[in-house]
């Protein structure tokens, strides 16, 4: 019988109501909270609970403060990926952000999508979906990326727009639901 996280990491559905989960979100909660508290220049570009319980983090990377995570493992971090302050990175599936791109402040990310009938939700259900956003992406303050989207490289999302589909490569999204515009 495979366990809430294993069904979690397959993309099937899974109960977050879990005391496994519950386990590993307290641990990224006290990660988050070292991350967060540490005065600047102890802390470097990324908390060392934080950078230990990343998925990875490539050279560079950078996470301002405050910051807030789901798991922190299922986040893999691009050399030079920059996250404002104010981020929120719900990582119940893998969120990859590419090299050099720069995500502005109160950015949120989402991989769960929860059951559709008030039965499911009660029962805590829901599935993960990855996000991927490619190298050289800027994404806009306040913009929300919702589960299984994947956002081009060098794709721009602008600033409170709300992602629910993919974007391709170089395109420049603005709005809700986000739509493609023609760059400047």
């Amino acid at each position: 019988m495979k366990s809430e996280r294993m069904k979690m990491a397959a993309g099937e559905w899974y109960t977050c109501i879990d005391p496994e989960l519950e386990e590993l979100r307290v641990a990224a909660r006290d990660a988050v909270f070292e991350h967060n508290n540490l005065p600047p220049r102890r802390r470097g570009d990324i908390g060392p609970a934080l950078a230990a319980l990343l998925g990875g983090a490539g050279e560079g990377a950078r996470i301002e403060a405050p910051f807030h995570c789901a798991y922190g493992f299922n986040l893999l971090l691009g050399d030079r990926a920059f996250l404002n302050a104010g981020c929120t990175i719900l990582d119940t599936a893998p969120v990859r952000i590419g090299k050099g791109t720069m995500l502005g402040p109160n950015v949120q990310i989402y991989c769960a999508e929860h059951h559709r009938e008030a039965a499911g939700r009660r029962a805590g259900l829901e599935i993960a979906k990855a996000v991927t956003i490619g190298d050289d992406a800027w994404i806009g303050g306040s913009a929300v990326i919702l589960a299984g989207v994947s956002i081009g490289e060098g794709a721009i999302v602008g600033a409170g727009a709300v992602v629910t589909r993919d974007v391709p490569a170089n395109a420049t999204v603005v709005g809700n639901p986000a739509r493609a515009v023609a760059r400047r």
